[in-house]
């Protein structure tokens, strides 16, 4: 089965959401600047998955792919 752009997106959008945001709120104060940084990352990838705007979700997976705890 070969996977689509928007089906890898859709599961970093996932893990960021489901994992990684989870941890950063877990520590409180500390992690509030990178959480908002991750809040706009999930922000512009459902835009981009929205707006079916190839180019951005490319962006946007990039950017959530960089996001680890």
């Amino acid at each position: 089965m070969t996977e689509t752009l928007a089906d890898v997106l859709q599961m970093q959008i996932r893990r960021v959401r489901d994992e990684v945001l989870p941890a950063y709120m877990e520590i409180g104060a500390p992690g509030t600047f990178a959480a908002a940084g991750m809040r706009r990352d999930l922000d512009a990838a459902v835009k981009a998955l929205a707006e079916q705007d190839a180019v951005a979700c490319l962006g946007a997976l990039e950017a959530l792919k960089g996001w680890t705890t």
